[in-house]
Protein backbone atom coordinates (compact mmCIF):
# COMPACT_ATOMS: atom_id res chain seq x y z
CA UNK A 1 0.00 0.00 0.00
CA UNK A 2 3.00 2.09 0.83
CA UNK A 3 4.88 1.89 -1.89
CA UNK A 4 1.63 2.05 -4.28
CA UNK A 5 0.89 5.67 -2.29
CA UNK A 6 4.79 6.59 -3.48
CA UNK A 7 4.13 6.19 -6.58
CA UNK A 8 0.79 8.03 -6.28
CA UNK A 9 3.58 10.93 -4.78
CA UNK A 10 5.64 11.07 -7.60
CA UNK A 11 2.97 11.32 -10.09
CA UNK A 12 1.75 13.99 -8.33
CA UNK A 13 5.22 15.74 -8.31
CA UNK A 14 5.93 15.31 -11.90
CA UNK A 15 3.20 16.51 -13.00
CA UNK A 16 3.81 19.94 -10.52
CA UNK A 17 6.96 20.87 -12.01
CA UNK A 18 8.96 18.29 -9.27
CA UNK A 19 7.06 20.33 -6.57
CA UNK A 20 4.73 19.25 -4.01
CA UNK A 21 2.62 21.26 -1.45
CA UNK A 22 0.95 19.07 1.69
CA UNK A 23 -2.41 20.40 1.40
CA UNK A 24 -2.29 19.35 -2.00
CA UNK A 25 -1.27 15.95 -1.57
CA UNK A 26 -3.43 15.71 0.93
CA UNK A 27 -6.60 17.03 -1.33
CA UNK A 28 -5.37 14.22 -3.49
CA UNK A 29 -6.14 11.62 -0.58
CA UNK A 30 -2.05 11.00 -0.33
CA UNK A 31 -1.83 9.79 3.49
CA UNK A 32 1.54 12.27 5.41
CA UNK A 33 2.80 8.31 6.47
CA UNK A 34 3.56 8.45 2.98
CA UNK A 35 4.99 11.72 2.77
CA UNK A 36 7.31 10.88 5.15
CA UNK A 37 8.25 7.41 3.77
CA UNK A 38 9.16 8.98 0.46
CA UNK A 39 11.18 11.63 2.85
CA UNK A 40 13.25 8.84 4.97
CA UNK A 41 13.68 7.13 1.62
CA UNK A 42 15.20 10.25 -0.16
CA UNK A 43 12.94 10.05 -3.08
CA UNK A 44 12.09 13.91 -1.86
CA UNK A 45 13.19 16.42 0.36
CA UNK A 46 11.58 19.04 2.62
CA UNK A 47 12.26 22.74 1.70
CA UNK A 48 10.06 23.81 4.36
CA UNK A 49 6.96 23.21 6.16
CA UNK A 50 4.13 22.49 3.57
CA UNK A 51 6.62 22.16 0.79
CA UNK A 52 8.84 19.23 -0.69
CA UNK A 53 10.72 18.33 -3.84
CA UNK A 54 11.13 15.82 -5.77
CA UNK A 55 14.91 14.69 -5.58
CA UNK A 56 14.68 12.58 -8.98
CA UNK A 57 13.22 15.21 -11.42
CA UNK A 58 14.89 17.20 -14.45
CA UNK A 59 16.82 20.18 -12.04
CA UNK A 60 19.58 22.13 -13.65
CA UNK A 61 21.84 24.02 -11.78
CA UNK A 62 19.66 27.10 -10.24
CA UNK A 63 17.19 24.89 -8.79
CA UNK A 64 18.38 25.98 -5.53
CA UNK A 65 17.34 29.60 -6.47
CA UNK A 66 13.81 28.68 -7.77
CA UNK A 67 13.40 26.57 -4.09
CA UNK A 68 13.48 29.85 -2.67
CA UNK A 69 11.44 31.67 -4.36
CA UNK A 70 8.41 28.57 -4.56
CA UNK A 71 8.53 29.27 -0.52
CA UNK A 72 8.81 33.07 -0.35
CA UNK A 73 7.35 35.20 -3.66
CA UNK A 74 8.96 38.07 -2.27
CA UNK A 75 12.79 36.78 -2.25
CA UNK A 76 15.05 37.91 -4.56
CA UNK A 77 18.34 36.92 -4.93
CA UNK A 78 20.73 39.21 -4.16
CA UNK A 79 24.51 40.53 -2.95
CA UNK A 80 27.62 37.60 -3.35
CA UNK A 81 24.74 35.13 -4.77
CA UNK A 82 23.89 37.25 -7.67
CA UNK A 83 27.46 38.43 -8.14
CA UNK A 84 27.96 34.96 -8.93
CA UNK A 85 25.15 34.00 -10.92
CA UNK A 86 26.15 37.21 -13.60
CA UNK A 87 29.90 36.32 -13.40
CA UNK A 88 30.82 39.38 -11.66
CA UNK A 89 32.63 37.23 -8.63
CA UNK A 90 34.86 34.29 -8.35
CA UNK A 91 33.61 33.97 -5.25
CA UNK A 92 30.97 31.41 -4.09
CA UNK A 93 29.19 32.11 -1.03
CA UNK A 94 27.97 29.09 1.21
CA UNK A 95 24.39 30.08 1.96
CA UNK A 96 22.43 32.20 -0.40
CA UNK A 97 21.50 35.23 -0.35
CA UNK A 98 18.37 36.97 -0.44
CA UNK A 99 16.64 40.38 0.17
CA UNK A 100 13.05 40.40 1.51
CA UNK A 101 10.86 43.61 1.88
CA UNK A 102 12.42 45.54 5.54
CA UNK A 103 9.66 44.85 7.50
CA UNK A 104 9.07 40.66 6.18
CA UNK A 105 9.09 37.74 8.95
CA UNK A 106 12.03 35.70 9.16
CA UNK A 107 12.72 33.25 6.53
CA UNK A 108 14.23 29.92 6.87
CA UNK A 109 14.33 26.89 4.60
CA UNK A 110 15.22 23.68 5.93
CA UNK A 111 16.77 23.58 2.12
CA UNK A 112 18.98 25.42 0.92
CA UNK A 113 20.65 27.80 3.59
CA UNK A 114 19.74 31.45 3.15
CA UNK A 115 20.98 34.62 4.47
CA UNK A 116 18.41 36.74 4.54
CA UNK A 117 18.61 40.85 4.40
CA UNK A 118 16.35 43.51 4.99
CA UNK A 119 16.09 45.88 2.32
CA UNK A 120 13.71 49.26 2.23
CA UNK A 121 11.35 49.95 -0.32
CA UNK A 122 13.50 51.50 -2.78
CA UNK A 123 16.18 49.28 -2.70
CA UNK A 124 14.12 46.24 -2.45
CA UNK A 125 11.88 47.23 -5.39
CA UNK A 126 14.88 48.27 -8.18
CA UNK A 127 16.61 45.97 -10.13
CA UNK A 128 14.46 42.95 -10.16
CA UNK A 129 15.03 40.88 -13.36
CA UNK A 130 13.04 37.75 -13.20
CA UNK A 131 15.10 34.44 -15.23
CA UNK A 132 13.31 31.71 -16.71
CA UNK A 133 14.65 28.41 -16.52
CA UNK A 134 14.25 24.65 -17.07
CA UNK A 135 13.28 24.60 -13.09
CA UNK A 136 10.80 27.98 -13.39
CA UNK A 137 11.54 31.10 -12.97
CA UNK A 138 13.19 32.87 -10.09
CA UNK A 139 13.71 36.73 -9.16
CA UNK A 140 17.02 37.96 -8.73
CA UNK A 141 18.88 41.47 -9.24
CA UNK A 142 20.53 42.77 -12.21
CA UNK A 143 24.38 43.37 -11.90
CA UNK A 144 23.58 46.99 -11.85
CA UNK A 145 22.00 46.57 -8.61
CA UNK A 146 24.00 44.19 -7.82
CA UNK A 147 26.89 46.28 -7.98
CA UNK A 148 25.72 49.29 -5.73
CA UNK A 149 24.21 46.52 -3.35
CA UNK A 150 27.94 45.26 -2.91
CA UNK A 151 29.27 48.80 -2.45
CA UNK A 152 26.41 49.58 0.28
CA UNK A 153 27.12 46.25 2.35
CA UNK A 154 30.94 46.44 1.35
CA UNK A 155 31.71 46.22 5.53
CA UNK A 156 29.85 43.20 6.01
CA UNK A 157 30.22 41.47 2.68
CA UNK A 158 33.84 42.37 2.37
CA UNK A 159 35.66 45.16 0.21
CA UNK A 160 37.65 42.11 -1.91
CA UNK A 161 34.20 41.07 -3.31
CA UNK A 162 33.06 44.53 -4.37
CA UNK A 163 35.66 45.89 -5.73
CA UNK A 164 36.22 42.50 -7.98
CA UNK A 165 32.90 42.56 -8.93
CA UNK A 166 32.80 46.21 -10.03
CA UNK A 167 36.53 45.69 -11.87
CA UNK A 168 34.56 42.48 -14.01
CA UNK A 169 31.70 44.60 -14.56
CA UNK A 170 33.57 47.64 -15.87
CA UNK A 171 35.66 44.90 -17.82
CA UNK A 172 32.24 43.98 -19.54
CA UNK A 173 29.80 44.79 -22.30
CA UNK A 174 26.95 46.44 -19.38
CA UNK A 175 24.57 49.20 -19.50
CA UNK A 176 26.38 52.22 -17.56
CA UNK A 177 23.73 54.62 -18.25
CA UNK A 178 21.55 51.43 -16.10
CA UNK A 179 23.92 52.15 -13.54
CA UNK A 180 24.53 55.35 -13.17
CA UNK A 181 20.58 55.26 -12.94
CA UNK A 182 20.41 52.78 -10.31
CA UNK A 183 23.26 54.27 -8.36
CA UNK A 184 22.03 58.31 -8.45
CA UNK A 185 18.12 56.46 -7.09
CA UNK A 186 19.72 54.93 -4.22
CA UNK A 187 22.26 58.00 -3.58
CA UNK A 188 25.80 56.37 -4.18
CA UNK A 189 26.26 57.94 -6.99
CA UNK A 190 29.14 60.78 -5.56
CA UNK A 191 30.42 57.89 -3.56
CA UNK A 192 31.13 55.40 -6.48
CA UNK A 193 31.54 57.05 -9.83
CA UNK A 194 35.16 57.54 -8.26
CA UNK A 195 36.04 54.56 -8.08
CA UNK A 196 35.09 54.17 -11.27
CA UNK A 197 36.93 56.54 -12.25
CA UNK A 198 40.45 54.99 -10.57
CA UNK A 199 39.76 51.47 -12.12
CA UNK A 200 39.38 53.60 -15.70
CA UNK A 201 42.73 54.53 -14.94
Amino acid sequence: MINIMITKIIDHFESNNGYGKLKEMKSEHIHTRAISKAVENGEIIKIKPGLYKLIDYRWDDLSSFRDICMANNKAVICLTSAAAYHGLTTFLPSRINIATPHNSIKFKLEYPVLKQFYFSPIQYNTGIEIIETSSGNFKIYSKEKTIVDLFRYRNKIGEDIFYESLKNYMNGKNNINEFIEISTKLRVKNKILPLIKVLAI
